[in-house]
């Protein structure tokens, strides 16, 4: 007899089994926390066939399958007991992020772009120790950023650009050992860079209020960093060349900016695109750049240059732009093919004050500044060439 009630016991788990497998058994904390998401948005930004639209809770939001509920904007994980991320479709939705997302302590995925979100990031978000990516790009959230994202220790991606955040960006993101991707651009950020995390590969921060000088400290390890954009910002100082010597940097944007200097030494950088243009940089063209060997774009258009154009027999470049500067002297012959107008580069030397730059040539447009400016710069000195 007791085989026969343990055979029944076996037959009730795995008959429970199954109808947990094909209908769902949802934790009730992840239910809630659910409905308190969409709770927080405005009924009138929910269109009927949307993702929200399709969260009815008479039914299970993991159960199976979602032909008429939940269609999208959840995954729940392979036992459908818990919701494992959130990716709703841009349609405007507003409202605010609830507090209670915190309860989906399983959530990997939090995907809200390009709707109408406003309000800050709750700091109960520390709960989701699991998660790996936040990304809450064209929206209106605002405030500052709260300290308890460094709790996010599993943090690969963060994107929350185009949104309008405040304040200093906090020092404890270099706590943040597995992020990789980070873009806190068009924001209202200020202040200073502060330390990064040591894995970065992509940094973007552009058009933000950052300010003050560029500190070795804020990479220091950063080792496998790929891409920097820092653009559109108010930074200042010397562009120092422990910067450019980072090991792994292929793109650089810091354009846009206040720098007044920059140091370039001889390198095997792995650098393939730089623009440091719209700056106050003063001097001669880096002679140095010329010694990067996969250098193929670069941008050095409206600073304070002076002087001849050194970059004659860099045979990598590709993309050239000098326009806006006080260069003077002769273009090399390099930069047209035959001596013709035409050029096997692509990009601007216009408005300097430079000599024999064919006008029928796109690259030497726009046209070169007045005499009476250049001999401003130069006096009555001949031009180097």
């Amino acid at each position: 007899m007791s085989s026969f009630f343990a055979l029944l016991v076996i037959i009730a788990t795995t008959l429970s089994f199954f109808i947990n497998l094909n209908h769902g058994l949802t934790l009730p904390s992840d239910v809630t926390a659910l409905k308190a998401i969409k709770a927080s948005i405005k009924p009138k930004t929910i269109p009927q066939w949307s993702c929200l639209g399709s969260w009815n809770f008479t039914f299970d939001p993991c159960s199976l399958p979602h032909r008429t509920h939940f269609i999208c904007g959840i995954t729940c994980n392979s036992d459908l007991t818990r919701i494992t991320s959130i990716v709703l479709d841009p349609v405007g939705y507003s409202g605010t992020l609830s507090p209670l997302i915190s309860s989906l302590t399983q959530l990997q995925h939090i995907h809200l772009a390009e709707n109408s979100f406003y309000g800050s990031i709750p700091s109960s978000i520390s709960s989701l120790v699991n998660l790996e990516s936040l990304v809450l790009t064209h929206n209106s959230f605002s405030g500052s950023l709260p300290p308890s994202l460094n709790s996010l220790k599993s943090l690969k991606a963060i994107d929350i650009s185009f949104n309008t955040f405040t304040g200093n960006l906090p020092n404890s993101f270099n706590s943040l050992l597995n992020l990789r991707s980070m873009d806190l651009s068009f924001n209202k950020f200020n202040g200073a860079l502060p330390k990064l995390p040591p894995n970065l590969a992509t940094l973007a921060i552009k058009a933000n209020s950052l300010s003050g000088f560029l500190s070795e400290s804020s990479f220091q390890g950063l080792n496998q960093l790929e891409v920097v954009e820092l653009s559109a910002n108010s930074f200042t100082g010397t562009l120092k060349s422990w910067f450019f010597l980072l090991p792994s940097l292929q793109q650089i944007n810091l354009s846009n900016n206040s720098f007044t200097s920059i140091e370039i030494s001889k390198s095997t950088s792995n650098l393939i695109a730089i623009d440091i243009g719209f700056n106050k940089i003063e001097g001669y063209l880096p002679v140095n750049f010329q010694t990067f060997p996969y250098l193929s774009s670069l941008s050095l258009r409206y600073n304070k240059f002076r002087g001849p154009i050194p970059y004659g027999n860099t045979l990598s470049l590709r993309r050239l732009f000098l326009d806006g500067n006080f260069l003077n002297g002769k273009v090399p012959n390099r930069f047209f093919s035959n001596g013709s107008s035409s050029s096997p580069i692509s990009g601007r030397f216009g408005d300097n004050c430079l000599e024999s730059c064919p006008v029928s040539s796109e690259l030497c447009l726009p046209s070169q500044k007045s005499t009476s400016v250049c001999k401003q710069v130069y006096g009555s000195k001949k031009p180097r060439f």
